[in-house]
């Protein structure tokens, strides 16, 4: 059984299994803490840093990203401070300027009561929270995208801007974007995904289209089955 340990969030006091972040065990006591990187399914990796919050230990105070810090024992915890909620208006602004328009964005600056972004608005639309890269990396196992650049040019791409050969067309990074970046389409058999275009299989009983063929070639590598046991859609299975 995981050791407990005891903070307080907000004046509340919580009890929470040693080794649990602070977004956890604030999520979990029902506190909200704003944030758009973290994932459950993925290790913690701290980039958009809308989760700020201001911790006390000993005399010491200073900001920290709630996703990637972990609970301790006499740790106060606060999520609302004047600090935290000028950090966290900075950061939303910072969004803004790649993406001005969507919901989930919108709804934070809302709540923050940010109505524009002092900065150039560039809309390039990925906020860099590197979920997908992640989810393909950590979930998927493959690897097939990753960043590229740094500073102002940083983005996620393929390897040298090309066709991913290790790309599944699983789709993983389309559904997990906070901000429905990446798109997805499917049409005449094909798979369309960020302009790279996938062949779907068909069900050799129904006759639909059911998943990307590179895809069911994957899980039967890893699974050591016939290619041939994919070829039918778990409907006519």
């Amino acid at each position: 059984m995981a050791e407990m340990v005891t903070l307080t969030i907000d004046g509340r006091e919580i009890n929470a299994p040693a080794g649990t972040t602070i977004l956890e065990a604030a999520t979990d006591a029902n506190i909200y803490i704003p944030h758009l990187c973290s994932n459950e399914e993925l290790a913690p990796y701290g980039a958009c840093r809308l989760c700020m919050v201001e911790i006390t230990q000993g005399e010491r105070a200073r900001l920290v990203a709630s996703c990637i810090f972990e609970v301790a024992d006499g740790l106060e915890v606060e999520t609302n401070t004047e600090r935290v909620l000028n950090v966290r208006k900075l950061v939303i602004e910072l969004l803004l300027a790649r993406n001005n328009k969507h919901p989930a964005l919108r709804k934070i600056a809302d709540e923050l009561g940010v109505k524009e972004t002092r900065f150039p608005v560039e809309q390039k639309g990925c906020i860099l929270c590197g979920q997908c890269v992640r989810t393909c990396r950590e979930v998927v196992g493959v690897s097939a995208i990753g960043f590229s650049g740094r500073g102002i040019t940083r983005k996620v791409a393929t390897p040298f801007m090309e066709f991913p050969p290790d790309c599944i067309a699983c789709g993983s990074c389309v559904y997990v974007c906070p901000v429905q970046f990446i798109p997805m389409k499917e049409e005449n058999g094909v798979r369309t995904i960020k302009g790279f275009d996938y062949p779907m299989q068909k069900c050799s009983k129904c006759g639909r289209y059911f998943a990307p063929k590179k895809q069911l070639e994957y899980f039967s590598k890893i699974t050591n089955l016939p290619l041939e046991h994919f070829e039918t859609c778990v409907g006519c299975r």
